[in-house]
């Protein structure tokens, strides 16, 4: 028999293991936090069946001023004679639940998340089913993370701002170079992060957030950082580039939030700016949310940019121009001084926190035990499961970008190759893949791992990291001269771009390109470069290397990058995805100032401009190249017409005199559209995706841009397939530009619509 003191001892080492394994794990999961539990539902704002504007007006009511000081700030603070807990709206879901940010964290509960490819990969899929579809995916997950207390329900993504400069660190994180698609993809995942079953506008699965309002593109720079610069802007590229997106975002994707950014736009910090704010977007896009600051913005705007003589002008100055949350402590600290002052009343308090609280009554923070709600029953078995992981693999497969494949080199067939050479300081990387603003991902899958699963391999990584500052090529060369084959895997990585770190130059890292050259020449069978990295790349070495059959650009593919790597090289996957971003030469940085933010050339300084839209010059590749292992053919089916009247009245000034473009009005815009319907067939010999952009290069008026993208369709097609698509060209919203003084036109005269190499020209008259 055992004796009681050793079965006490035994109970006691029972506890002390269970004690430490739950702190090794990261502790067991916690209650979600909510307000309005049995006990508490009494108060009005706690009875669901009324509409959320009279729950926000007595909730706000009982508040003394010093408590809805306290919901000003992310680390909301609890009120616990109202049953309140503290709420912290700080989670970040960029490509997958982050641990970014302290409103969600990772335990043996819930120890990952499944990590979707980098937002400019996903955006290189030109795909808006599948940018809506990885929203729904994180949100799942993110509802099912709350729900054991693991998450909060405001998270603040997606990035949405023009990836304006090839040397930007946080390009990664954006769609891209081009205002329509960077708004398709802002609405879509917003949608699909916030689509409730019904669809109910006062409902929200979880709340996104579009960020960072505006002009923001630039983080550290040869001494010039996101918290001091000003960023010089005309009318004309803002309401032309930046602002579209967030302007889509708001009111094409109802998104719950706006985040206004770090930098100075025209002299005024954008978070204490009531135009581009309450001006924009409370008033004229008619937000249905909260408006919130980055992180310790307002402080910024104290402490770094002096923009106010004392902390309680920098806290009312803010509130004032349309702020409802602070990133930080700012607010909390120094907003009842600025009552105190005078400086501002307690109503526009009430206005900000009564646009928080709606958010969260929106989310049902206030309807009690999430448990008894719409997504109570989500839960760990729905995140990481089988489907969303498969999800991620499809999505990297998607944006893959097949730069050059000389005479159909690619794909390789897995029963000829015996033997791959696998080399570069990315083929075996894990957490380079998924990039930054990041969770931990469900499982990894490295490039090594993808290729290795086809045929039999040989690694050397030939450099020590993507810095790479002596490469080891002997290694590299001797098993790269033995193998049947050569995949070269560079790039860059965190240590290169990132937030807070802008690049430079635009080359490969240290020796890279060394190690690429020597290895092409010393080696036996084909070579295939792949580069992962955020932006665009100066390969031109290697685009006109023949040694080199083939470059992939991967951007950071997410935790399946490596299977979807392999897919695409041995051909279980057709590559269809295409840049959405200019790849630029080296000499285009070494004369463009990182500082300027002008889109439009300037000839009389020798300002090349910036983007497929405005750039004439020379590039590496440009925006919406890729290719495929099919080829597709074009045939226009039905044809717009050859002149499109616009309706004007009588007595308009331009029945009796010369206009070169018209400004736009209700009155002569209604139903003025056309169709555009294209037969696309693909005569290749494998099935796969592709892109069909539709472009539109107006008159040269108002220093139009020589071509921009009015729409674009993904589709699928079997070998020998066919299937019609259809664009609607709504005249004055699609074919007008922007003129000098921010004012929407349509240019009078010759439009040349093109698909492919179609070309379509017609003119608009009066």
């Amino acid at each position: 028999m055992v004796s009681q003191e050793n079965r006490v001892f035994y109970l006691y080492s029972v506890f002390l293991l269970c004690f430490f394994t739950f702190f090794i794990n990261g502790g067991l999961a916690q209650s979600p936090v909510f307000a309005c539990d049995v006990g508490n539902d009494s108060f009005g704002f706690c009875n669901s069946s009324l509409e959320i504007g009279l729950r926000v007006d007595d909730l706000v009511k009982r508040l003394t001023l010093q408590e809805k000081i306290g919901f000003l700030v992310n680390k909301a603070g609890a009120v616990t004679r109202l049953g309140i807990p503290s709420y912290e709206w700080w989670s970040e879901a960029l490509h997958g639940v982050s641990y970014v940010g302290p409103g969600t964290r990772f335990s043996s509960v819930v120890p990952g998340a499944t990590s979707f490819p980098q937002v400019i990969l996903t955006a290189a899929s030109f795909n808006v089913s599948l940018f809506i579809a990885i929203g729904k995916v994180v949100s799942t997950e993110a509802r099912a993370m709350h729900n054991v207390g693991l998450a909060g329900l405001t998270f603040w993504s997606p990035n949405i701002n023009i990836f304006r400069d090839p040397r930007w660190g946080r390009g990664q994180e954006t769609p891209g170079e081009d205002p329509l698609l960077s708004s398709k993809y802002g609405s879509g995942y917003v949608k699909g992060l916030q689509q409730t079953e019904s669809d109910d506008p006062n409902r929200l699965k979880v709340a996104a957030c579009c960020k960072h309002y505006t002009a923001y593109d630039l983080d550290n720079w040869k001494g010039v950082d996101r918290y001091h610069f000003n960023a010089v802007v005309t009318k004309q590229d803002m309401d032309d580039t930046y602002q579209p997106p967030f302007k889509s975002c708001v009111i094409d994707g109802n998104v719950a939030s706006v985040m206004c950014s770090y930098n100075k736009v025209n002299g005024v910090p954008t978070c204490a700016g009531p135009d581009l704010l309450a001006g924009v977007i409370r008033d004229k896009w008619e937000l249905n949310g909260y408006i919130v600051t980055d992180c310790d913005s307002i402080d910024v705007m104290y402490n770094s940019q002096h923009y106010t003589k004392t902390p309680e002008e920098a806290a009312a100055i803010s509130i004032l121009a349309g702020v409802d949350l602070n990133c930080g402590s700012f607010l909390g600290q120094h907003t009842g001084a600025a009552v105190k002052a005078g400086l501002l009343t307690e109503a526009p308090i009430d206005r900000a926190i009564s646009n928080n609280f709606a958010t969260l009554f929106r989310l049902g923070f206030f309807d009690g035990n999430p448990s008894t709600q719409l997504y109570g029953k989500l839960g760990p078995k729905d995140v990481c499961t089988p489907a969303n992981q498969e999800l991620a693999l499809e999505a990297a497969r998607q944006g893959i970008v097949l730069l050059k494949n000389s005479k159909g080199s690619l794909p390789l067939s897995p029963t000829k190759i015996k033997s791959l050479a696998v080399i570069g300081p990315n083929a075996n990387v894990t957490k380079t893949m998924i990039g930054n603003y990041e969770g931990t991902p469900c499982k990894y899958t490295t490039p090594l791992q993808g290729l290795t699963a086809y045929v039999q391999t040989v690694y050397s990584p030939g450099c020590a990291n993507v810095a790479c500052k002596t490469a080891q090529v002997d290694g590299a060369k001797k098993v790269a001269s033995e193998a049947d084959a050569t995949v070269i895997i560079v790039g860059d990585d965190l240590s290169i771009e990132a937030e807070s770190l802008d690049r430079i130059d635009l080359y490969l890292p240290g020796q890279q390109q060394l190690l690429i050259t020597q290895v092409a020449n010393a080696s036996k069978g084909p070579v295939i470069l792949v580069i992962m990295s955020g932006g665009g790349m100066e390969v031109s070495f290697a685009k006109d290397d023949p040694k080199i059959i083939s470059i992939l650009w991967v951007g950071y593919p997410g935790e399946a990058g490596g299977a979807a790597i392999a897919d695409v090289i041995f051909g279980y996957f057709n590559p269809c995805g295409r840049l959405p971003m200019t790849w630029y030469p080296q000499e285009f940085v070494e004369k463009v100032p990182m500082t300027n933010m002008n889109m439009r050339p300037d000839p009389a300084t020798g300002y090349p401009g910036r983007s497929y839209r405005f750039y004439a010059g020379k590039t590496v590749y440009a925006f919406g190249d890729g290719l495929s292992y099919s080829k597709f053919n074009h045939r226009l089916a039905k044809a717009p017409p050859t002149q499109v009247s616009v309706p004007l009245d009588e007595r308009h000034v331009c029945h009796s005199q010369l206009c070169e473009s018209l400004e736009l009005s209700d009155n002569h815009c209604e139903n003025l559209a056309f169709d555009v319907h294209l037969s696309v067939k693909n005569v290749g010999e494998m099935s796969g995706g592709h892109t069909v952009f539709l472009y539109s290069s107006p008159p040269s008026v108002h220093n139009a841009p020589k071509k921009h993208l009015l729409g674009f369709e993904k589709i699928y097609l079997a070998s020998q397939g066919e299937e019609l698509v259809k664009f609607i060209v709504d005249v004055c919203k699609d074919l007008s530009v922007v003129d000098e003084v921010g004012r929407k036109k349509v240019g009078l005269g010759l439009h040349v619509l093109h698909v492919g190499d179609l070309k379509h020209s017609f003119y608009v008259m009066v």
